[in-house]
Order: C-alpha cells, then structure tokens, then sequence
C-alpha cells in the first residue's frame, strides 16, 4: 500500500472542519472540481467512503469521523512543534463522547466516570440531553455511548444495544423523623406526603402499581422527573422521597436524610446505550467492563 499522501488529508480535514466542500475550496484557494478529485483519491486510497453525498450535503461517514479523529491529532502535532521543541509538548489523548440522559443520577455518572476523569491520556466529551437528542447523535456517530435509565424506544431500523450497567434498590427516605415509631409500608403512605419520579421512569411505574395493589392513594405533593431536582426537593420535604439511595447517598451520610424503609421489590436499571459500528471505539468497552454489572 502506498504511503498516505498528507495533502489528501490536509484537504479532506478541511472539508470536514467547513462541512461544505465549497467552502473548503475558497479557504483553500482552489478550485471545487479540484478538491473533489483529491477527495476522491484519499478514499480510494484508504478503501473507505468518508462522507455520504445527500443532495450535495456532505456528512461524515464513520471511517470518516475516525479519519478526522486521526487527521485532527496529526494536524494539531504540527501546530504543537515549538511547544514541542520547549519541552511542552502534550501527549496525544483519545476521545471518549458520552451522552447522558438530563434525568440521570449525577451520583451514578461520576461514580462510573471516575476512574476516566484520572487519566491524563483520555478527554471525556460529556454531553446531556433528551432521549431523543441523545439517540440522534448516536446515530450519526457523533456520541459514542449514551447513559440512561430508561430503555430507549424500540427501533427496527437503528442497530442499537442496550447493556444493563447497573441495578439499584429503591428506597423512601426523608429528614430524620422526630418520633421513633418504625415507619409502616405501605400504610403510613396514607397519610405521609410524598415525592415521586415523573410517570416516565420505569420506577415510578412499578411504585404505583405495588400501591394499586395495596389499595392506598398516596398524597402526592410533587412528581420530578429530574433526579437531582429530586435529591434538593428531598431535603426539604416533610414527608418522604421514593428515590435510589446513591442519588441522595451524600445525604444519608451525613444524617441530612434517612433511610424510612427500603423497597427490594422496586429496581432502578442503568443503560449504557450503543450503536452497532464498524469500528467501535476501544475505550467504551472499557467504560462497559469497568461498570458494576460489566
């Protein structure tokens, strides 16, 4: 195989950096035919098509995107030179774009994050969002895994997996009560406040029908589906709070809350969500091998 020719590259990285190949000629102070044809060498070159031409719309491909990922690094390497040459040079790091549903425990995404924060070699993207956001940039590859606990919709025509990372009891907790009196589940929910998940979450779904059975309509003074807003609110509640414990784990440390009873029959589940890809990134199946049910 021939050796790869750079000004290819540099020319491909510009289109992509413009997104338009127009655009891309006029900073490069050539002709669109002429970039095109370039273009069309590197792919060949390297066996792969780097954009999908849709209505002459261009849009990455995934080699594309992990060509871009190499181009990028090899770019900003010639940039670096004279930092390089004092002594300053940085290392090459690799990328990992995580997408987090807006919902989702903050306690539960550090806890998984952690051990990537403390490494030098490693840029974490993290971005949050909607269901529907999230899985949109999955599918155009621009998200690598997306965190959620809920499973995403069904969709025949999407080649996404959804991994079980985690499971959590769930628990009513609340401030420390001024009697002793051992808290009765579910009967004291009769006459006790309370504050629950949206109807959304997969959890609240499985509270109201043990209620339904009970027999009990509970007071409900607020429904959150933000579960950090639900921690604050928590805090503040005279009554009790249904929420996974590592949510409010801070709390219950120290003392702000208690543990009223815990609910074994209740499970939150923590998804990690990927697409099916040709060349996945490496790093991801380490974040899904270092999580608790990895």
């Amino acid at each position: 195989m021939a050796a790869l020719n750079y000004h290819h590259l540099r020319y491909f990285w510009a289109i992509a950096h413009e997104g338009n190949l127009t655009r891309a000629a006029e900073r490069l102070h050539v002709s669109a035919s002429a970039l095109s044809t370039q273009l069309r060498s590197l792919e060949e070159q390297l066996g792969q098509p780097l954009f999908e031409r849709n209505n002459k719309r261009l849009a990455l491909t995934e080699a594309g995107r992990i060509a871009l990922e190499h181009a990028d690094a090899i770019f900003r390497t010639g940039d670096e030179l004279m930092d390089t040459l004092q002594g300053r040079g940085p290392e090459t790091r690799q990328v990992l774009r995580i997408g987090a549903l807006a919902t989702l425990s903050r306690n539960f995404q550090i806890g998984l994050l952690r051990p990537f924060v403390n490494r030098t070699d490693i840029e974490l993207v993290v971005r949050s969002g909607s269901m529907r956001e999230l899985l949109a940039q999955l599918d155009t590859l621009a998200l690598d895994v997306v965190l959620s606990n809920l499973l995403p919709p069904a969709d025949a025509e999407t080649p996404r997996i959804s991994r079980v990372l985690d499971e959590q009891p769930v628990s009513l907790v609340g401030r420390r009560p001024g009697r002793r009196r051992r808290f009765r589940f579910p009967d004291d929910l009769r006459d006790t406040p309370i504050l629950l998940p949206s109807l959304s979450s997969e959890l609240r779904v499985a509270f109201d029908l043990l209620l339904t059975q009970a027999g009990i309509r509970p007071l409900i003074v607020a429904e959150v589906d933000d579960m950090a807003m639900l921690r604050l609110l928590a805090r503040e509640s005279p009554g009790v709070t249904l929420v996974p414990p590592v949510v409010v784990v801070d709390e219950l440390e120290r003392g702000i809350l208690v543990e009223y009873c815990s609910l074994p029959q209740i499970r939150e589940r923590f998804y990690a969500i990927t697409r099916t890809r040709r060349f996945p990134n490496p790093l991801v199946r380490e974040l899904l091998e270092r999580a608790p049910g990895g």
